[in-house]
């Protein structure tokens, strides 16, 4: 039972935007990361620009890949995106497809998000309104850096714009045909579950009046945001997690999409203040046996 969760390459986990592997003694994959290594799995939570394009992070990420396989002596590694972290292991699985066994997808904005595309809208970079939110997100990107405990390597870039632009459903839109890999054929659909020998997956969640503001999500304040940001939906208006759509998410075998986990409870974020009606950390684990099932 010790090696349940042992998979046959790492596993690399990599996070969303204003992503981070540990702030002082809290961590991003909270609960996540222990549970799959009583498992037997080799876990590497890893850390990319917290604020940048989606090829930009691609690029730091294939990095730590190349270091990661020095390290372990594996030949290719399982990488699990959270949020814009699917596009950059998408990135990476599309440029570099003999260093990656899978690519997961976790709430990924895989057709961009309308709450990017909102704020593009209601505060345009040239605007007051923009520069204040431009600035308020590069300080706080500052703020994660400097309080990162987990990840002590050269300084990484941070561009604003860029990261925005990458979250848009146009600017997904471009990055999507570059890098079709797992794509659904049509809005819903699932995608090929194996392109160039990368297998391919997805799940992710949406917001459930009476469940996922139930529970100790009734104390969560970044519950409350996303419930906020939902209203900003109208294509996916009441299949959404607060930040990305239901459909958007797809990719590859979608294992579920209509998890009652908000777009930061799907990681167990917030010290694992989530709802009622599923343990996001029993998902990661049932994935990796399913990975380890693959022969992945």
């Amino acid at each position: 039972m010790a090696n349940e969760l042992a998979t046959r390459y790492p596993l690399v986990l990599v996070p969303g935007m204003l992503g981070f592997v540990r702030l002082l003694l809290y961590p991003y994959w909270f609960g996540i990361v222990p549970a799959l290594r009583r498992g037997g799995a080799q876990v590497f939570a890893v850390q990319v620009s917290p604020l940048h394009s989606s090829e930009v992070r691609g690029e730091q990420l294939l990095a730590i890949i190349e270091d990661i396989c020095q390290r372990t002596g594996a030949d290719k590694v399982n990488l699990i995106g959270h949020s814009q972290g699917a596009l950059s292991a998408r990135y990476a699985a599309a440029c570099r497809p003999g260093r990656v066994a899978s690519v997961t997808s976790v709430a990924g904005p895989n057709q961009g998000s309308e709450l990017a595309d909102y704020l593009e809208r209601s505060a345009p970079g040239d605007s007051a309104r923009g520069r204040l939110l431009k600035a308020a997100l590069h300080g706080l990107a500052l703020l994660l850096v400097w309080l990162e405990t987990g990840w002590r390597r050269d300084p990484l870039p941070i561009d604003v714009h860029a990261s925005h632009q990458s979250l848009t459903c146009s600017g997904v839109a471009l990055f999507n045909q570059a890098y079709p890999q797992g794509l659904p054929q049509h809005w819903g659909g699932e995608g090929a579950a194996e392109v160039g020998g990368v297998r391919y997956y997805s799940w992710s969640g949406i917001l459930q009046p009476g469940r996922t503001d139930k529970g100790w999500n009734r104390f969560d304040g970044s519950n409350r945001f996303c419930r906020l940001f939902a209203r900003s939906f109208t294509r996916e208006k009441g299949q959404c997690d607060g930040m990305v759509g239901r459909c958007s998410s797809h990719l590859g075998q979608v294992i579920g999409d209509d998890y009652p986990l908000d777009h930061l409870d799907i990681v167990n974020q917030q010290f694992g203040a989530v709802g009622k009606g599923v343990d996001p950390v029993r998902l990661f684990t049932e994935h990796a046996a399913r990975l380890k099932a693959a022969g992945l």
